[in-house]
């Protein structure tokens, strides 16, 4: 009995883990795929900031969020964090709080 339990155990720590790996690749496909969008934001706020001599503030709230995604993006691949991000889990909207050890806790931004 104590020897199926453990068999049992075993599978299940290795479906866990083929499941994980599966997320960690769903997950580097999005990062890479973020890079491009980054620089196709930047490029664009640099116009904006040309033009009209501000910087576009849904273009801010929307790269703050996306730097803390990419944040969580890595946290999890390199298994710092069990937590998944987007689509899993909410859109971040905030910044992240630099003292917290672990896992961060994302602050929303204030106005």
């Amino acid at each position: 009995m104590d020897k199926q339990i453990k068999e049992m155990a075993q599978t299940f720590q290795k479906n866990k883990l083929v499941l994980r790996v599966f997320f960690m690749v769903f997950y580097i496909v999005i990062y890479s795929v973020s890079k491009f969008l980054i620089v196709g934001l930047a490029l664009f706020q640099l116009v904006t900031i040309l033009i009209s001599e501000k910087p576009n503030e849904q273009v801010l709230k929307f790269s703050l969020g996306l730097s803390v995604y990419i944040y969580q993006i890595v946290q999890y691949v390199s298994f710092n964090s069990e937590i998944k991000p987007f689509p899993f889990s909410a859109w971040p909207n905030g910044r992240i709080d630099s003292t917290a050890d672990q896992n961060p806790e994302v602050i929303e931004k204030s106005e």
